[in-house]
C-alpha cells in the first residue's frame, strides 16, 4: 500500500480529533447554522479525515434517482473506489471545486474509480444547468425529497457540510472525507490513488 506523507497524516490525525471534539465544544457548523447568514450553505474547511483500514466500520449502501429519471445505486459500483460528492448548484464552494472533480472523474474513468454526486437542494433541470455549466458528466443522486443518500452516511461520517466528498474502498466503506471545499486536486487524487492501492494485488 502507498505510504501517505507525513504531513499528510499529521493532518489527518489533527481532523479526526477536531471531529471528537464537536459533540463536547464549540461546533463552528453549528455555528453557522445558527447564526443564520444570507450565504446559503454551511462551509467546511476543507479539512481532511483519512480512516485506517482497521477502523472503517461497515459498508454503506445507498441509493437514488438521478437527473434524468434514472436509478442510480452504489451497488452498482461494488469492487470499485467510489467518490461521493454532496452538492448544490447556488452553493459557491460547490462551484469552484466542480472543475476539478470533473478532471479526476475523467482521469480515473476505467482506472479503478467512479463518481456519483448527491445534489441535496435542486431540481433536476438546475442540476443539468450546473452540469452543463462546469462539463460535469459523472451522474448525481436528486436526494433533496427523500435526504436517503444523505442519511446512509449519518453513522459513520456524515456529511455536515456542503460541499463534503466521501471516498469509499472497494467494500463500500468510508476510507476518507474532505469536509468543505476542496482545496487542492491533489489532495483527493491521493486519497482516491491510496484508497484504489489497498484492494490492489500484492
Amino acid at each position: 500500500m502507498a505510504r501517505r506523507s507525513r504531513a499528510f497524516a499529521v493532518a489527518a490525525v489533527l481532523a479526526v480529533g477536531a471531529l471528537l471534539l464537536t459533540a463536547c465544544g464549540s461546533d463552528p457548523l453549528a455555528e453557522q447554522y445558527r447564526e443564520g447568514s444570507s450565504k446559503g450553505y454551511v462551509a467546511g474547511d476543507g479539512s481532511v479525515t483519512e480512516v485506517a483500514l482497521d477502523d472503517r466500520g461497515e459498508s454503506i449502501s445507498f441509493s437514488g434517482v438521478g437527473e434524468d429519471g434514472e436509478q442510480i445505486s452504489s451497488a452498482d459500483h461494488a469492487g470499485q473506489v467510489l467518490v461521493v460528492n454532496f452538492w448544490y448548484a447556488a452553493c459557491a464552494p460547490c462551484r469552484a471545486e466542480a472543475k476539478d472533480l470533473q478532471a479526476l472523474n475523467e482521469a480515473y474513468t476505467d482506472q479503478g474509480a467512479t463518481f456519483i454526486g448527491v445534489n441535496v437542494r435542486d431540481t433536476a433541470d438546475t442540476a443539468k444547468a450546473f452540469n452543463g455549466t462546469f462539463g460535469i458528466t459523472y451522474p448525481s443522486i436528486l436526494d433533496v425529497d427523500s435526504g436517503e443518500a444523505k442519511l446512509a452516511f449519518t453513522g459513520s461520517v456524515p456529511p455536515n457540510a456542503v460541499p463534503t466528498t466521501i471516498v469509499l474502498d472497494a467494500e463500500g466503506r468510508v476510507a476518507a472525507r474532505i469536509l468543505g471545499q476542496l482545496q487542492d486536486r491533489t489532495i483527493l487524487d491521493t486519497l482516491i490513488r491510496d484508497t484504489i492501492a489497498e484492494s490492489a494485488p500484492e
